[in-house]
């Protein structure tokens, strides 16, 4: 049986470390739709095209091949973009990147096709409402935004990159209102998505209270 594990949610709210988390738990793969995006932006950048301008951004997606490795590099034309893709260039252009629909159109098409022979637990801001409409578990995860902004600034501190707290809170809340303003699949929570507000969680909590949920759902796995 094939189980697909849809986390979506806001930036920041720690998506992506919960999610590596319950597939390791799980025995899944874990596919990070955000470094997807990340690639493509991180691409745009370098070709020097504006990032707002879908038309030349959809043009350059013909010329970009992305991998997800297990080991978890990620893989842009051969080239390991793990770190670069999380430099501030990149996370200050990617909302527009990912709100471009020819360039979702795209990367949801890999998407499906990386999800539609394994089980895999993936995190974005649209995979239950778009990309696994028919999930076997949607979670939809948050947590508030000055918290996120603090665990964003710890992380940015911790790879060098110099930022306030104040901008790094303002940049997620700017981020919110483009992801679920935009006109193509928009950031939401499914109406049969469960909540979970990591607020107060640590990561581990996190871990534990969705494996929970996705057990709950779908019973025993592989004896766990």
């Amino acid at each position: 049986m094939i189980i697909t594990i849809a986390i979506d949610g806001p930036s920041a709210a720690g998506k992506s470390t919960v999610a590596k988390g319950v597939a390791k738990k799980l025995g899944f793969v874990y596919v990070d739709t955000g470094a997807m995006y990340r690639c493509v932006t991180l691409y745009a950048l370098r070709q020097g095209v504006d990032c707002q301008d879908d038309e030349k951004v959809v043009s350059l997606l013909k010329d970009i091949n992305i991998e997800l490795l297990k080991d978890g590099r990620v893989m842009l034309n051969n080239e390991d973009v793990t770190k670069e893709i999380r430099c501030q260039d990149v996370v200050l252009n990617v909302s527009y990147i990912a709100a471009n629909k020819g360039v979702r159109l795209f990367l949801v098409d890999l998407q499906r096709k990386m999800g539609s022979n394994v089980s895999v637990v993936m995190d974005g801001r649209d995979i239950g409402t778009y990309v696994f409409p028919n999930a076997t578990v949607k979670i939809f995860q948050v947590a508030d935004v000055h918290e996120r902004a603090i665990r964003r600034h710890k992380e940015n501190l911790l790879k060098g990159i110099e930022c306030t707290l104040e901008d790094v809170e303002k940049d997620l809340e700017r981020r919110d209102y483009i992801d679920s303003h935009r006109e193509f699949a928009p950031l939401k929570q499914a109406s049969d998505a469960v909540l979970v507000d990591t607020t107060h969680m640590s990561i581990d909590e996190a871990i534990d209270a969705m494996t929970n949920i996705v057990l709950n759902k779908v019973g025993n796995i592989n004896g766990k």
